[in-house]
């Protein structure tokens, strides 16, 4: 059975939406200007800042009395809360078990927070198998850390695909193992030269359904 690795935060899930949901009650009870909404989704990074920088940032910009460690215990907690795994997206994971793949989750971060993810949302029901940079020790686009995943799933990388939306980690693990990728633009256009995605799609029902159908 060939392996189906996915990406967690938007790819399977919404983290953007879910921060931006936070971001905008957060602001309202600090009784925040609307405009600095965009300064704390730019200030996140879609998630690439640290928890504890980003954190920090609201401290100073608000002087807020709290503990920075209360602080990122809010943002993770607020973060979520509002996350929801779309009853399509498990669709499209059951269809893909169904046609014998098997969907495995690599992510990077920390453990307990994508853990949590994967447990609230329900995802820990639609896949065979998940690998943590933090608890793997290692990174994407390590190939180490799909060699791991494909470990834990009890398969090879052979007729594996890849679905993911970072340029670097994603695309860039997948070119790194040898395997097609589908990469989910959200909006954005590719820049990088140094490798390109198999299929470029809009989100990951589409993207499922170009890996079921590639006839690889």
């Amino acid at each position: 059975m060939p392996l189906l690795f996915l990406s967690l935060d938007n790819t399977l899930l919404d983290r953007a939406g879910a921060f931006q949901t936070w971001s905008k009650g957060f602001l309202a009870e600090l009784g925040a200007p609307d405009h600095d909404l965009d300064w704390l989704v730019a200030l996140d990074a879609d998630g690439m800042t640290d928890a504890w920088d980003l954190a920090d940032a609201i401290k100073d910009r608000y002087s807020l009395r709290a503990s920075a460690i209360d602080l990122v215990e809010a943002i993770r907690e607020g973060l979520l809360a509002h996350l929801r795994l779309d009853p399509l997206v498990a669709f499209a994971l059951r269809i893909a078990a169904n046609a014998n793949w098997m969907p495995i989750v690599v992510t990077n971060g920390p453990t307990r927070v994508q853990e949590e993810k994967l447990r609230r949302t329900g995802l820990m029901n639609e896949i065979v198998a998940y690998v943590i940079s933090e608890d793997a020790g290692v990174r994407k686009p390590n190939p180490r850390i799909f060699d791991i995943a494909a470990a834990k799933a009890r398969g090879d990388l052979r007729g594996a695909w890849l679905i993911g939306d970072s340029p670097e980690a994603d695309i860039g693990g997948a070119d790194a193992i040898g395997v097609p990728s589908v990469w989910l633009r959200r909006g954005r256009t590719w820049y990088d030269n140094r490798f390109v995605p198999t299929r470029v799609c809009d989100g990951v029902i589409e993207a499922v359904a170009e890996v079921l159908g590639s006839g690889y």
